[in-house]
């Protein structure tokens, strides 16, 4: 199957690619006021509606590109099924973590979560897919972990959240490597298959009078927009941009997010925020220092 475009891989970066990534980062930096505006509605409800009114927007850009063909390809095959069935899986749990950790008050772990993805994928690629680190990056890797324990120590129970998020995304990212599907198309099939209990728990919601739906009509429907815009935004830039600079500007989001979190929504930030965090920081400034002195090698 056709890759996203039939973009060419390129060496170095490009201004469209610079402004895909930089408009979805910070469109991701902002989503925690919208979800803080949907806080008194379910997660799982907010979810659905993520799910269900994502369709339309990324069906019209696929329709648009032409692109709709790998749609029809990818429902006809078992093993494309299959995997798009667990990356769906991921990323609806990645979704239901975030919106809910948003509406108790807990946008710092989530951001916290985004700041360990980096290093947590890292980690990964070491364990599962064999690839060798550097001092470095295993000096980050140990930072980040120290984070956890701090963190762990003072609240005397894990961050799950922060972890949650961390390793949702993480393993979503590892998994849709695999899926032999460009971007936009894959992001169509995981919420397509996610239509279906998407839909059954509209369904459940308005029979037991608890849906929200009338309520914040325009609220919800504006979920598939805020959802898959930045997603396929992230796609087109990621395609070209080196790997480098992606790993760079992953970090203006958690930023925004942990400045939302702190002057906005006025969370306590806490003596063992005070020093997780700045051990995050510099894990990832050895993440990313690795990364650049790598690519120049």
């Amino acid at each position: 199957m056709a890759r996203l475009n039939n973009i060419p891989e390129k060496s170095g970066d490009s201004p469209a690619g610079l402004a895909f990534a930089v408009s979805a980062y910070f469109l991701w930096g902002f989503l925690p006021l919208y979800m803080k505006a949907l806080s008194h509605v379910p997660a799982a409800e907010v979810v659905a509606h993520r799910v269900i009114w994502s369709i339309p927007v990324a069906g019209a850009v696929l329709i648009l590109l032409g692109r709709t063909k790998d749609i029809k390809e990818a429902l006809t095959s078992p093993k494309m099924l299959a995997m798009g069935c667990l990356t769906a899986t991921l990323i609806s749990l990645n979704w239901g973590i975030y919106v809910w950790a948003i509406s108790v008050g807990q946008t710092l772990d989530a951001a916290l979560g985004y700041y360990i993805n980096p290093v947590f994928s890292v980690f990964l690629g070491a364990v599962i897919l064999k690839e060798r680190l550097s001092g470095l990056q295993w000096g980050a890797v140990a930072l980040a972990f120290a984070a956890i324990v701090v963190l762990t120590i003072d609240a005397g129970r894990l961050p799950l959240v922060s972890i949650g998020l961390s390793v949702t995304w993480g393993f979503y990212a590892l998994f849709k490597r695999s899926l032999p599907i460009g971007p936009n198309q894959g992001f169509l099939l995981e919420v397509t298959l996610l239509a279906v209990p998407a839909f059954a728990y509209w369904a459940y919601a308005g029979s037991t009078g608890t849906s929200h739906f009338s309520s914040d009509l325009w609220l919800l429907l504006g979920c598939g927009v805020v959802t898959s815009v930045p997603l396929m935004l992230y796609a087109n830039g990621a395609k070209r941009l080196t790997l480098s600079t992606i790993a760079i500007l992953q970090y203006i989001a958690p930023t925004m997010i942990f400045l939302v979190a702190v002057f906005v929504f006025k969370e306590p930030f806490g003596t063992a925020r005070g020093i997780a965090f700045p051990m995050i920081w510099a894990a990832l400034v050895l993440y990313s220092y690795s990364m650049v002195r790598n690519r120049g090698q």
